[in-house]
């Protein structure tokens, strides 16, 4: 169902966050994602060097994770073709810090913890933590099917519709449903 009708209104900014996952021939995979801020209008630059442009890019940042099927980071690129500011893509390379770490795990808080305010950059910090769920998306069906998981699969209680008292829970991992379906009569 789409959202109801608006009021009258004017655009004013759009902000897109695009992620892809993709296979690598060498066994690992990249996580590829881009944040792009588009205003609507013309605005004075904070710094004092001019005007930017309405439709112009405020933000064009870019990342690449590249991981592991245990979803460790081995290789994180980060480029920043526009910014506000002329000082922004300097922050870029610290990122390259966050190899090794496994993008599931609490990374989304050491994220954060790293790389929060003044130590980092919010929109860096939005896209990697999109990425990180782009990268469980990209992986997990297709290494559950060619691995089965032993035990509770990861997937209950992730969402409301996964929740252990739940009819998706029930259908696919009875044993580890909470609640049970009521037996189907095939006769009616």
């Amino acid at each position: 169902m789409p959202l109801s009708s608006p009021a009258e209104r004017a655009l004013i900014q759009t902000r897109q966050i695009t992620c892809q996952g993709f296979r690598r021939n060498d066994g690992l995979w990249d996580i590829e994602g881009t944040l792009l801020d588009v205003r609507a209008y013309d605005f004075a630059r904070r710094d004092g060097t001019g005007v930017h442009p309405a439709g112009a890019p405020v933000h064009d940042m870019q990342v690449r994770f590249t991981i592991d099927s245990q979803f460790v980071l081995h290789a994180v690129e980060v480029v920043t073709p526009h910014t506000p500011f002329a000082s922004c893509p300097d922050i870029a390379p610290r990122f390259a810090d966050l190899c090794g770490l496994c993008l599931t795990n609490g990374f989304v808080k050491t994220l954060r913890t790293r790389y929060g305010g003044v130590r980092g950059c919010t929109h860096l910090v939005d896209l990697m933590t999109a990425m990180a769920t782009a990268a469980f998306q990209t992986l997990y069906p297709l290494l559950s099917r060619q691995n089965p998981e032993l035990g509770r699969p990861v997937l209950i209680d992730s969402c409301h519709a996964l929740s252990a008292d739940g009819p998706v829970v029930a259908k696919a991992w009875p044993e580890y449903a909470l609640t049970r379906l009521a037996p189907q009569n095939d006769t009616e």
